[in-house]
């Protein structure tokens, strides 16, 4: 398995890394500061593709694996984890389900326009009641007049707001648990379909997170995604691919954290020298330094995986599981070499670390991870 990237997946690299550095990081913490999504960016990540990354041409994207995908987003990642998770939302989550599960009558109607960034993505699984249990949904679908009619509401959805489209699962038959769970596509112009209470964040704050609420929502029988009952099933499949978003989420914010931590241990001088030249901030360095390439080669070998079209229950998850926790280890270093300074917004050590913690949470937390990788062990 070669870990290298190609010459043209480093010239991909190298565009979006010119591209975070010019668009995004002048107004990183203007954007986190005033909790503003950057919808003005669409274009600009349309044009180069960012909003399509994994889809094929046929259908208006740009005809890329997963790793360049993992490689697109650790990028942008490494400037604004808020971005990059609002790019990975997009493609991952709720592009991908219609790209996996859809017909093609709604690959053409809804995928074509979202892998062109014409509009925003938006995927909805969490409930108040359904975190970590996502068999436990309560949003329900009943039939009426050719369709269904949908009741209920979707917590910390990524564009919630914004999207113009949004596939969400609901309960259509009580009585076969998760087995009773179907996916809907919806669209925002739909009578019912509304969003509600935008979330105040501790990190990840230029990414909009906010609640979708379904009241009477009518969803034309065309709109569901696959077959009846296959809804939750279809999201566990999503959620594999997902987990690379955030394994490569947390390595660009790992990679952020620690070269602003090399940059800042080389200007600051304590007792004639750099810091950069104590043993203890070398150590902090070296290690670092280690656990970010760990990280960054799960995240490669599940990207690998996906595109060979291989199953990748276990490798996604370790690659998220490691990745995100090191995202924070490493984030909180780097506070600890900036000092006091890290604990300023002067210094962007402290968004790092801010940005990090969602990665232990979102798309399945830590403690979930370990299960799914438990039950792939014990299954062998």
């Amino acid at each position: 398995m070669n870990f290298e990237l190609t010459e043209e997946q480093q010239q991909i690299k190298m565009s979006v890394r010119e591209f975070a550095e010019s668009e995004i990081r002048p107004f990183v913490m203007e954007w986190d500061e005033t909790q503003h999504f950057p919808v003005e960016l669409r274009p600009k990540l349309a044009e180069l593709g960012l909003l399509g990354v994994i889809f094929p041409e046929e259908y208006g994207g740009a005809g890329m694996g997963y790793v360049e995908y993992a490689t697109i987003i650790e990028e942008i990642a490494r400037v604004d984890g808020s971005v990059g998770l609002s790019v990975a939302a997009h493609n991952s989550l709720c592009s991908n389900h219609i790209y996996m599960f859809g017909s093609e009558e709604q690959k053409q109607k809804y995928l074509v326009p979202l892998a062109q960034g014409e509009s925003f993505g938006a995927w909805g699984l969490t409930e108040a009641q359904a975190g970590s249990d996502a068999s436990g949904t309560r949003t329900n679908a009943i039939r009426s007049n050719g369709g269904w009619k949908v009741n209920g509401s979707k917590n910390f959805i990524t564009h919630a707001i914004s999207c113009n489209t949004l596939v969400a699962v609901a309960v259509t038959d009580k009585s076969k648990s998760s087995k009773g769970i179907s996916a809907f596509i919806f669209d925002k112009s739909m009578e019912g379909f509304r969003s509600d209470k935008k979330e105040n964040k501790l990190g990840m704050r230029a990414s909009e997170t906010a609640s979708v609420v379904f009241e009477e929502c009518y969803v034309p029988e065309e709109n569901l995604l696959g077959n009846e009952g296959e809804g939750f099933l279809q999201s566990m499949k999503i959620l594999d691919g997902g987990r690379i978003s955030i394994a490569a989420l947390s390595v660009g914010i790992a990679q952020g954290a620690y070269e602003a931590a090399v940059k800042y241990a080389k200007e600051r001088v304590q007792f004639g020298q750099p810091i950069a030249e104590f043993q203890a901030i070398q150590f902090k360095l070296a290690d670092m330094a280690t656990q970010i390439e760990a990280a960054r080669l799960l995240t490669l070998q599940a990207a690998l995986m996906k595109d060979a079209g291989k199953k990748l229950t276990k490798q996604s998850a370790m690659a998220k599981l490691y990745a995100s926790e090191v995202a924070v280890r490493v984030s909180e270093e780097s506070i600890q070499i900036h000092g006091g300074y890290g604990y300023t917004k002067d210094y962007p050590a402290e968004k790092y670390w801010r940005d990090s913690k969602l990665c232990t949470i979102g798309e399945g937390t830590s403690e979930i991870q370990r299960m799914v990788i438990a039950k792939q062990l014990l299954k062998a």
